[in-house]
């Protein structure tokens, strides 16, 4: 068995690899991680780091045992959380948000869940705007956000509901009868943009710069919320990839809502700050996951 300050240091290094860095992360001498890294090679009968004046790097093998114990220790850390949050009782406030109608439900469901194991903790529920869940989450005032993948640049949970796309055109559109499309279509017609403020890496998802034969997508004007941008999909300004769901909370005569037979599902779950991973905001996404079955994908 290996000793936990063995296992500390062996995994603070994999990730610092630097002497310096870990020694001070750990507040002890580099000698001393130095006598413990070795101790762990004699024992392990193989170099665990590639060892130069300029460079530290990890071996096959210690790149191995590194992916091996950190979900491990992880585990041990959650249960001896867990255990501590029985004895206590779970306290405080916990502002969590939705970000549209379709994740409402699956929020509401994680709330009621986690309001019955934690009923000392008082959660504040909101409708977050489009423009401002980034700033919302990194300014605290949001902890936990249920929103669309991909939500770069935040730690992101298990997808709760996954949910096919359709494209959003206005009543009158030569494709508004079709039976379904192609994401081929999107090069032949302007396509609405999100607002400014949203992630490089979500727009590439939504309203990408080139169908998947790599002919470039015509783009449309920009909407500063989603219901500005089906706005300008009933104007004929363009056209606009949405999930399914989108035709039931935004039913209205002047649009049409085509399925896209070759498109991914849309994948939505709770988001939040790395930095803010509570005890509080770790056991809202476990009631989450738990208060909402898997989707197969």
């Amino acid at each position: 068995m290996l000793e936990r300050y063995e296992v500390e240091t062996f995994l603070t290094l994999a990730e610092e690899l630097h002497f310096g860095r870990t020694a001070e992360r750990l507040r002890v001498t580099t000698g001393r991680i130095s006598h413990v890294v070795r101790k762990l090679e004699r024992r392990i009968g193989a170099p665990l780091f590639e060892r130069t004046s300029r460079v530290v790097r990890l071996t096959p093998i210690g790149a191995r045992l590194a992916d091996d114990l950190r979900p491990l220790v992880a585990g041990i850390e959650d249960a001896v959380q867990r255990a501590v949050d029985a004895g206590r009782g779970l306290a405080g406030e916990l502002r969590v948000a939705y970000v549209g109608e379709s994740t409402a439900p699956v929020l509401l469901r994680a709330v009621t869940l986690f309001g019955e194991r934690h009923p000392d903790c008082v959660v504040h529920v909101h409708e977050a705007p489009l423009a401002t869940t980034r700033s919302s989450l990194r300014d605290g005032s949001i902890d936990v956000l249920i929103a669309s993948y991909p939500f770069d640049g935040m730690a992101n949970g298990p997808a709760l509901l996954h949910e096919a796309r359709v494209l959003a055109v206005a009543a009158n559109h030569p494709l508004a009868g079709a039976e379904s499309v192609s994401l081929e279509v999107l090069g032949d017609h302007p396509v609405v943009q999100y607002p400014a403020v949203t992630s490089a890496a979500f727009k590439r998802d939504r309203t990408p710069d080139r169908t998947p034969a790599g002919r470039p997508v015509p783009r449309g004007p920009v909407g500063g919320s989603f219901s500005e941008m089906l706005a300008l999909v009933a104007m004929g300004r363009g056209v606009l990839p949405v999930g399914e769901q989108t035709r039931h909370y935004h039913a209205r005569p002047d649009l049409a809502y085509v399925p896209i037979h070759d498109a991914p599902p849309i994948r939505r779950g709770p988001v939040w700050l790395a930095s803010n991973t509570t005890t509080r905001v770790r056991e809202f996404v476990r009631a989450a996951v738990d208060a909402n079955p898997a989707p197969a994908d």
